[in-house]
């Protein structure tokens, strides 16, 4: 009985991406997410970055598109990282913010074009991955 503390036996173990290092000292030394996405196009990050900056500009069809991107880019980092489909992606676990972001990005951009469908899928799935990250990001959003 004791091997089973501290698992979660309701469903499957939270996925947790691997840390992009260099993205992330490119980003701090002053690279542009728009230059870093042809070096790093696997980057869910980099992509999020961009759908964020398209939408602050208005630019909604194109945060969609970023978005699309890093959230597909992100769902292909997830099943090398050996995710199945459903179970947790937290939130607290850095790596895993630009999926997330780009996921919240999607959802954004879907509800500015009037896709319906996709802003309930999106809103679904990023809550059943992390029920805080929504507010994590928003918050994130309201002080930069």
């Amino acid at each position: 009985m004791a091997e089973f503390q501290g698992r979660n036996l309701l469903g499957p173990e939270p996925t947790y991406l691997p840390e992009e290092t260099e993205v992330l000292a490119r980003l701090d030394a002053g690279d542009e997410a728009v230059d870093l996405a042809a070096g790093f196009p696997a980057s869910s990050l980099v992509w999020a970055l961009l759908a964020d900056e398209a939408y602050a500009e208005g630019r909604t069809v194109e945060s969609y598109a970023y978005a699309r991107v890093g959230y597909h880019r992100g769902l292909d980092a997830l099943r090398r990282s050996g995710w199945r489909g459903a179970g947790p992606i937290p939130w607290e676990h850095e790596p895993n913010r630009g999926f997330l972001r780009a996921l919240y990005a999607l959802g954004r951009a879907a509800a500015a074009i009037g896709e319906t469908e996709e802003v309930e899928r999106i809103g679904k799935f990023l809550k059943e991955s992390d029920p805080q990250a929504q507010a994590a990001i928003e918050a994130a959003d309201r002080s930069a």
